[in-house]
This record gives C-alpha cells, structure tokens and sequence, in this order.
C-alpha cells in the first residue's frame, strides 16, 4: 500500500469519525447529549446505532496503525506505542460501554473491560505524543508533539473533573489527537524525522 492510499485512509477515517461525532447523537438514545456524553456511550451496549460509532473506532484505530507504521519504520519504541494506542481503540469498539440509562440489562464485565481499553488508548496516545518530540528533528515539531500531549492530559483532566462537559472535552481531544497524527504521517513530514 502506498503511502498516500495510506494517509488517504487515515484522513477518510478521520471524517468519519468527526461526522459521527456531531451527527450521530441525534440517532442515539434519546437522552444522549452530545455535551455530557462521551463517544465511548455513542457505542454503548443497548444504544440504538451503536455501531456506527464502534465502526468508526475500529477504521481510526487500524488506519492510526497503517498511517503511521512505515512513518516510523526506524522509531520501534513509537511504533509499538502506535500498535498499542491502534489495538487498544479497536477492543474499545469490541467491549462496549455500559449504556446511558442503567436500568437496561447490561454486560458490567464488558463495561470494565471497556473502560480498560479506554484508559490504554489515552495513556498510550500521550506517551506516544510525548515520545515523538525526542524523535522530530526541528524544534516546531518537538514543541507541538509537547502540547499536544499536554493538552491531551489536560482535556482528560477536564472530563473528570467538569464532567458536565465530558462530551465536549473528549471530542476536543479525537479532534486534536487525529488531527495532529494526520500532519505528522503526511509525506511532507518525513523529512523532519
């Protein structure tokens, strides 16, 4: 696969993810607010298109792997923390959240497992922003790597502690996150490895 049917794929999944994101709630349960609610809750168990948005987690986290893979053929550290961050997105999608309304049965166990998975796909994508600013070459590059994982466990503050605003703090991240690993695996950006 070429580098640029690589890239176009992660861009393509990048969109997808970005419509689901706003689009998506409207289809959801009907008490989902796309301001509290997180995308993880978008693919819940017992959610009404569910999924669609663990679709979408899946194409993020397989292309994120392909995008970035020959990107950092000469880094193994990034790209086992890539392979991490990917997978961990894709068991997202397979162990699903527990739905918004609780008195709908529901699997607790894949519900942990869920928030497991989520946790590892978080952690691993700041270790790998943080990671990526030892490896660029210009200093640009090594500061926006830096703020970028700053900002990444900022926002992951924030949906804890304004949790009223999860939804819209997680969707920051996806936004930034995706964004970002776009600009790096652009072909454009060997050069400064």
């Amino acid at each position: 696969m070429k580098s640029r049917t690589r890239t176009l794929s992660f861009v393509l999944a990048y969109v997808l993810l970005v419509m689901v994101m706003f689009l998506l709630p409207a289809f959801s349960a009907s008490d989902y607010s796309l301001v509290q609610n997180t995308t993880s809750q978008l693919g819940a168990q017992a959610t009404p298109n569910a999924w669609i948005m663990n679709i979408t987690f899946v194409a993020l986290g397989l292309s994120s792997i392909v995008a970035g893979w020959k990107f950092l053929k000469n880094y193994w550290i990034q790209q086992i923390i890539l392979v991490v961050f990917g997978f961990s997105l894709v068991m997202v999608a397979i162990y699903r959240h527990a739905p918004i309304d609780i008195t709908v049965g529901y699997d607790n166990h894949q519900h942990r497992i869920h928030s497991l998975f989520a946790s590892i796909t978080g952690f691993s994508f700041t270790v790998f922003a943080f990671s990526m600013a030892f490896v660029f070459k210009h200093m640009y590059d090594r500061w926006i790597a830096m703020l970028v994982g700053i900002f990444a466990v900022l926002l992951s503050i924030l949906m804890f502690s304004i949790a009223d605003f999860a939804g819209i703090w997680q969707r920051m991240i996806f936004v930034m996150s995706f964004g970002w690993l776009i600009y790096i695996f652009s072909s454009k950006r060997k050069k400064k490895l």
